[in-house]
């Protein structure tokens, strides 16, 4: 028994060594400026959440802190910071921020405003999807000639408007909760405040102040309402009113006929609202591919209980009092700004796009000038002192929608990792040609790339023929199955090289059709190579399919 107790003394005498040994070996390590082992930033993450302040207040006298790269280099922070990063917001950009940068070792604080999610989870994306979902439904089980030809007979259906407004609202705080979960599981500081830029690497957090290496800005964007309308979020809202679905009127009208505007139309017409369109532009939905925007107009618009209004602006809303004063719309000529009619209606969405939530980021504090509230950037995400200006500001990123490259949650999300590549000294930049959009209307819309009129100016300037090829819906077997044939996926691209300029696509499932393409560009692949891709049969990915393989020359049909 003594010699077993003799024997673990020696062993733990041994581990002790080691142990010391080993930390020695670090310091010497680093005073030399020998490189780490690739494990290094995960033991530098532990050790930085194991230093994580329980409060706000800065660590005086900091020891030497060091960043390690993933390829292994040391980088000395320095001695007086709190932080490796602070972020400023908390939408879908900030939240894949952050968590990249605790998976890269930094040790990372995330300040929220009270607004985990940010605009897509709470406000945008996510509820959007759930009413979209829900008056989908409605929409499809009232459709009794559809519903006939596939043998189904259905009656006397219903819907539950509070029901469906609380399912959006759930959903909502469901995904709001999984991102708070996984922020703080990781081990990244969640702080409640709102913050802003202090000066460099400081940031005003409440009534704190914090330091950190490198500041990550992603403030997200607001609802843009024009001059002379009254927004009172009952019969005159915006986006973030409508998706709370206080009421489904029986005439609603909608100044804007982009994404969201559209989106709109779509939930309120399955739930039995007449729809009326105000647009400034001369065509209703002006940023659609042209010939995708006329095909919409026949399946989306004259169908349905929807008419509208072009080249008009609503140049004075008042709200009313719902039963008993309608909201009264004023309208005038967009070129000739007379008056040329007045609408009463029971309800008005403003869906006139949205501006950067930028007005208190504190940016004037290190000589940044905006643009129209954007924060000029360069293709790094690293902040400019001005649009046009090539000064870098030191350590200061702004991502996502109040940078303005593509007003996107997926968009900010990938500028969100590229920024804290960038910060982990792996140079990167995001393609936004390659990003592709979506609307989630039935059916649905999507592209990646060029419209086919910036196509065709393209190839004007550079001298080069341009390539177009259709797939049709009306020619998919599973979308017949499905009663779906109405719909097309446009292929643009150069004829000389094969490059793909940009897919356009309208019908049963885009949104999802879509991101093959994106990847496509984004690999550089050219519309030959996916013409010899096998697709699996039947499915709704042969429209692809059908359309790369045209460009070629290679019949399907």
């Amino acid at each position: 028994m003594g010699e077993v107790l003799q024997r673990q003394r020696r062993a733990m005498s041994r581990s002790a060594v080691l142990l010391l040994a080993a930390l020695l070996g670090s310091w010497l390590c680093a005073v030399a400026g020998f490189h780490l082992s690739s494990t290094a930033p995960f033991i530098r993450r532990q050790s930085l959440l194991s230093r994580r302040p329980s409060s706000l207040q800065a660590h005086p006298q900091q020891a030497m802190v060091f960043r390690v790269r993933p390829a292994g280099g040391l980088w000395m922070a320095g001695d007086n910071y709190d932080y490796d990063l602070v972020i400023i917001g908390c939408g879908v950009g900030g939240h894949g921020a952050a968590l990249h940068a605790v998976g890269k070792g930094l040790k990372t604080a995330i300040l929220t405003g009270g607004d985990v999610g940010g605009t897509c989870v709470n406000r945008g994306c996510v509820p959007s999807k759930a009413l979209l979902a829900a008056s989908g439904r409605v929409r499809e089980l009232r459709n009794a000639h559809h519903l006939k030809a596939l043998g189904v007979t259905v009656d006397n259906v219903k819907y539950d408007r509070q029901a469906i407004a609380d399912h959006a609202k759930n959903l909502a705080a469901k995904v709001r909760s999984g991102l708070e979960n996984s922020l703080t599981g990781l081990g990244v500081e969640v702080i409640p405040e709102k913050g802003s830029v202090k000066g460099p690497h400081e940031v005003q957090a409440g009534s704190r102040v914090v330091r950190a290496k490198d500041i990550i800005l992603a403030p997200g964007s607001l609802p843009f309402v024009p001059r002379g309308i009254e927004v009172d979020e009952k019969t005159v809202f915006t986006s973030d009113g409508g998706l709370r679905l206080d009421s489904v009127p029986e005439w609603l009208a909608i100044v804007g006929s982009g994404y969201i505007g559209l989106e709109f139309s779509d939930v309120f017409t399955a739930l039995g609202s007449e729809v009326t369109f105000i647009e400034a532009l001369d065509r209703i939905m002006p940023t659609f591919d042209p010939e995708i925007a006329r095909l919409a107009e026949r399946l989306l618009i004259r169908p349905r209980s929807i008419d509208y209004r072009t080249g008009v602006f609503a140049s004075e809303v008042t709200p009313g009092i719902p039963g008993e004063k309608p909201v009264t719309i004023k309208m005038i000529d967009a070129n000739t700004k007379e008056h040329v009619e007045t609408l009463e209606v029971d309800a008005c969405l403003v869906a006139t796009g949205r501006v950067p939530n930028t007005k208190e980021c504190g940016l004037e504090n290190v000589g940044v000038e905006m643009d129209r509230g954007f924060v000029p950037v360069d293709e790094r995400m690293r902040v400019l002192t001005k649009k046009e200006g090539v000064e870098v500001v030191p350590n200061l990123y702004c991502i996502g929608d109040a940078n303005g490259k593509m007003m996107l949650a997926h968009a900010a999300s990938a500028q969100g990792i590229s920024a804290v590549e960038n910060i982990i000294g792996r140079p990167h930049a995001v393609n936004h040609n390659a990003v592709p959009a979506a609307c989630f209307t039935h059916p649905e819309i999507a592209f990646v790339g060029l419209n086919e009129d910036q196509a065709k100016d393209k190839a004007k300037a550079e001298g080069f023929e341009l390539g177009k090829s259709t797939g049709h819906f009306r020619a998919n077997s599973k979308a017949l199955a499905e009663g779906e044939g109405d719909g097309i996926a446009k292929v643009l691209f150069r004829k000389d090289t094969e490059e793909i300029l940009g897919v356009h696509v309208i019908g049963l499932h885009a949104s999802d059709l879509i991101q093959e393409c994106a990847n496509a560009v984004a690999a550089g692949q050219t519309v030959r190579e996916l013409s010899y891709m096998v697709h699996t049969h039947p499915t709704l990915s042969e429209v692809m399919d059908s359309a790369f393989k045209g460009a070629v020359g290679i019949r399907t049909h």
